[in-house]
């Protein structure tokens, strides 16, 4: 079976520059072997987490809505892209609220010390970041690699690598910068490589 990775945009522009990144970095993901399930999280409906700490005692959210088969499909996925622009210094409302739902895997982990991923798939699960910025500050991102390495950490990810691009608002248009088009397929294909080889090599080891 071909490693299952989840593609979130955090965009609500379907054509926008950062969608067009995400594509690059799809067909990065595909080329090096890997099935890949695109999520456009602004489609998503779902209510913000509103701290019922039902997860607190339970592996699952009380609240049933479009965030609900993620909580599970978490557990089992092998790779995760998440691409975003910056707003406000951070990542826009709607994927920071869809990764707040994600207090079932912090309670798991930190609280009742029983976490929802399996521990050999640690040994394999992989991130990456594409975000782009509309102003030329060195700062612009510091916002959502933070947000980006607390989710990975209670979801078992390992932040691998990050694809950025600041000023924006002056660049306007992602084609102009080939080389960043590049980037995204090059850092896409390289992690679901080391991924897919990762979970052979692991695989091979428990079995033999």
């Amino acid at each position: 079976m071909k490693p299952q990775i989840i593609a979130l945009l955090g965009s609500p522009v379907e054509d926008g520059n950062t969608a067009r990144l995400l594509s690059e970095a799809i067909k990065g993901a595909e080329d090096a072997g890997c099935s890949v399930t695109k999520v456009e999280v602004t489609k998503l409906k779902f209510s913000p987490c509103m701290e019922y700490f039902y997860c607190e005692q339970n592996d699952d959210c009380m609240m049933k809505d479009d965030v609900s088969p993620f909580l599970k499909r978490f557990r089992t996925i092998d790779g995760l892209i998440v691409a975003s622009p910056v707003m406000t210094m951070g990542f826009p409302g709607a994927i920071k609220s869809f990764m707040d739902r994600f207090q079932v895997f912090f309670m798991a982990k930190y609280v009742r010390k029983d976490p929802l991923v399996k521990k050999e798939m640690k040994k394999w699960r992989k991130a990456l970041l594409i975000s782009i910025g509309g102003m030329n500050v060195p700062y612009d991102f510091d916002g959502v690699r933070l947000s980006m390495r607390a989710f990975c950490d209670i979801t078992d990810f390992e932040y691998w690598e990050d694809v950025l691009q600041n000023d924006m608002d002056s660049i306007q248009d992602i084609t102009k910068k080939p080389e960043k088009i590049k980037e995204a397929y090059t850092k896409a294909y390289e992690m679901c490589r080391l991924i897919a080889e990762d979970k052979a090599k692991n695989t091979a080891e428990e079995s033999g």
